[in-house]
C-alpha cells in the first residue's frame, strides 16, 4: 500500500510500529481471557484454522479474493466456521442453510453492523446499508420499502425498458464503451426512480458527482485503511504540515465533502423542481415522501428528511460499480450487495465465453415473440432459458460474495458454538456441480420448466438486512439480459489476421467483484436496426 511506505519513511516510523505491535498484543491478551472465560463455561468458539500469534489466519486468505479460501476451508470446519484475521475476529456462515438460520429466523440478533472506522469519515455514514440497527435505520428501511416493494415497483418496469432499450443504443453507437453503458443505465435507473431525473448518455453532472465521490472514498474503505484507522483514529486530525501522515486526513476530508455533495445535490434540484410546480413522476421516491413528510414538524420531520436523504445516496451507491477512468479503464467501487452494473458485465463476459448459450436464447426469444417487436415484462413466464441465464449470472459470479458483515446484539449459541455479541457467508458444490462453468441448464427440468432454485434467495442477502430495493433490481437485470439477447450478438474480438482473441478473465475485487473490461465484439442482430430502437423510446 503506497501510503503505508510513505508513512514509515518518516522519523515516526519506530514509533508507530511500537504501537501498531503494542495494540495487537493487547487485543490478543484480552482475547485469550476471553476464550478461556467461554470455555470454562461449557461452551467453545466454532472451529477454525489456528491462528498465528499477532497474525491470525491473515496471511492464509487469498486476499483477493477470500470467499476461495473460506469454500476451500468449509470441508474442513465445516458450515460455521471462526477465523481471526489480525486484530478482527470472524464468524464465516459458509451455507445458506446455516444464513437463514442465523440471519433470518435470528434477525432479532444478527441485524447489527460491526464498527467500520473509516465509514464515517469518508462520508458514507449516509449509506444506511452501513447503519447500525435502530430507530434510524429501521425509518431508512421503510422509507425504501414502500418505494420499491414488489408491488410498487411495478410502476418503474416501463422506464427500466427504456432505459434497456438505450444500451443497445448506445452499444451500436459506440461498442467499445459496454462497461460505461451498463453502468449508465443502472444509474439511469436508480435516478429515475428516486428522483425523476434521467442522466445524459455520457458526460452528465449528477454521474460525474456520484463518480467522483466513490472514487474518492474507494481507499478510505480497503480493508487495510479500516485496520488503520480503527487502531490509529489520530489520523484522521494530524495537522496538515505533517507530510506523509496528513494524506489520511487530507483524502477523508475531500471524499466526506463529496459525499455531502452527492447527497445534497440532486435532492435539492428535485425540491427547486417541486417549489416551481414542474410535472414530477408521482411514484419517484423522494416526491412521494416528501409529501409524506408534510404532517410532520420539528425534529421528528428533521429527523424524517435526513432518512430520506440517505436512502436516495443509498440507492445511488447500490447501483453504481463500475465507473469510467480518466485513463479509460474501468475502476472497482462499493457496492451495496449486488449491482445492477457488475451483474451485467458477468452476463456478458459469459456470453463472449459461451456462444451456444445466447444462440439457443435468441432462438426462444424469436419463437416465443418474434422479430417484430421487443420484450415485455409480460413475456418473462414463456421464456425460462432467458431467466435461467439472469440466474446463473447471479450465482456464477455474485457482485457481492462477502455481502457487508452482520454484527450480533447478544451473545448467541448455535449448535453448541459459542457466537460472541459484535461477530460479523457461496459456491457449494453438492447443490452446484462445477460451480466455476457458466451452465443455465442447472436452473432448468427436464421438461425445460424452471426448477425452484433461485440464487435470489441468497445473492439480496438475508433476513431484516435483506436488500428493500431486491424487486426493482432483479427487473433491471432482466429487462437488460432479455434486451440485449432480443438484439445483440456476442462474439470473440478478432485481431489483425482475423482470429479470435483469447483472453483469460480478470475481476475487480474488493466490496464488490465484477470483471474488468475484457476484448468482445458486441454487434447489432441482423434485423435490428437503430431507428426502430429509438421509436420504442417515444423519441
Amino acid at each position: 500500500m503506497e501510503w503505508l511506505t510513505v508513512a514509515l519513511a518518516q522519523p515516526s516510523a519506530i514509533q508507530l510500529v511500537a504501537l501498531v505491535l503494542s495494540a495487537v498484543v493487547t487485543v490478543d491478551v484480552v482475547r485469550r481471557f476471553t476464550r478461556h472465560r467461554i470455555e470454562r463455561q461449557g461452551y467453545s468458539l466454532p472451529p477454525g484454522p489456528t491462528p498465528l500469534p499477532l497474525l491470525g489466519s491473515a496471511l492464509s486468505v487469498n486476499a483477493q479474493e477470500p470467499w476461495l479460501t473460506y469454500t476451500a476451508w468449509r470441508a474442513k470446519y465445516g458450515d460455521v466456521m471462526y477465523v481471526r484475521l489480525l486484530d478482527i475476529d470472524v464468524i464465516v456462515l459458509n451455507s445458506q442453510s446455516a444464513a437463514i438460520e442465523l440471519l433470518e429466523k435470528r434477525s432479532q440478533l444478527y441485524s447489527d453492523r460491526p464498527f467500520i472506522a473509516t465509514v464515517e469519515p469518508y462520508g458514507h455514514g449516509a449509506d444506511f446499508a452501513f447503519a447500525r440497527y435502530g430507530p434510524h435505520w429501521r425509518l431508512c428501511r421503510r422509507i425504501v420499502h414502500q418505494t420499491f416493494r414488489a408491488e410498487a415497483a411495478l410502476a418503474f418496469r416501463p422506464m427500466q425498458l427504456r432505459r434497456a432499450r438505450q444500451i443497445v443504443i448506445n452499444i451500436i453507437d459506440d461498442p467499445s464503451e459496454y462497461p460505461f453503458h451498463f453502468s449508465t443505465f443502472a444509474s439511469a435507473v436508480a435516478m429515475s426512480s428516486a428522483y425523476d431525473y434521467e442522466p445524459k448518455p455520457r458526460d452528465d453532472p449528477m454521474v460525474k458527482l456520484i463518480n467522483d465521490f466513490l472514487d474518492a472514498s474507494f481507499a478510505g474503505l480497503s480493508p487495510e485503511m479500516t485496520v488503520l484507522v480503527k487502531a490509529f483514529p489520530f489520523l484522521l486530525s494530524v495537522p496538515e504540515w505533517i507530510p506523509g501522515l496528513s494524506r489520511v486526513r487530507r483524502e477523508a476530508n475531500k471524499s466526506y465533502n463529496l459525499g455531502i455533495a452527492a447527497m445534497e445535490t440532486p435532492y435539492q434540484w428535485l425540491q427547486k423542481r417541486m417549489e416551481a410546480k414542474e410535472d414530477i413522476v408521482t411514484d419517484t421516491m423522494v416526491f412521494d415522501h416528501t409529501q409524506r413528510m408534510e404532517k410532520f414538524d420539528g425534529s421528528c420531520r428533521a429527523e424524517y428528511e435526513k432518512a430520506l436523504k440517505h436512502t436516495s445516496l443509498t440507492i445511488f451507491l447500490g447501483k453504481f460499480s463500475l465507473t469510467q477512468a480518466t485513463d479509460g479503464h474501468i475502476s472497482p467501487f462499493l457496492a451495496a450487495t449486488q449491482t445492477t452494473s457488475g451483474t451485467l458485465m458477468t452476463f456478458a463476459l459469459a456470453m463472449v465465453k459461451n456462444p451456444r448459450i445466447w444462440k439457443r436464447a435468441q432462438a426462444e426469444i424469436d419463437a416465443v415473440i418474434g422479430t417484430d417487436r421487443l420484450p415485455e415484462y409480460e413475456d418473462r413466464p414463456s421464456l425460462p432459458y432467458v431467466d435461467a441465464i439472469v440466474r446463473e449470472s447471479l450465482r456464477w459470479q455474485p457482485v457481492g460474495p462477502m455481502g457487508i458483515p452482520h454484527a450480533v446484539v447478544s451473545d448467541d449459541i448455535y449448535k453448541g458454538y459459542y457466537i460472541p455479541r459484535g461477530m460479523a457467508m457461496s459456491r457449494d458444490e453438492s447443490r452446484y456441480p462445477d460451480p466455476d462453468a457458466f451452465i443455465p441448464e442447472r436452473f432448468l427440468d427436464l421438461e425445460g420448466n424452471l426448477n425452484l432454485d433461485s440464487p435470489a434467495d441468497f445473492v439480496f442477502g438475508f433476513g431484516r438486512r435483506m436488500c428493500p430495493g431486491r424487486h426493482t433490481a432483479d427487473a433491471s437485470v432482466w429487462s437488460g439480459i432479455v434486451t440485449m439477447l432480443a438484439t445483440l450478438d456476442f462474439n470473440a474480438a478478432k485481431d489483425v489476421n482475423g482470429n479470435d482473441i483469447e483472453f483469460e478473465a480478470k475481476f475487480a475485487n474488493g466490496i464488490a467483484h465484477h470483471p474488468v473490461p475484457f476484448p468482445c465484439n458486441i454487434t447489432p442482430r441482423a434485423h435490428i436496426a437503430r431507428e426502430s430502437l429509438e421509436q420504442s423510446l417515444g423519441k
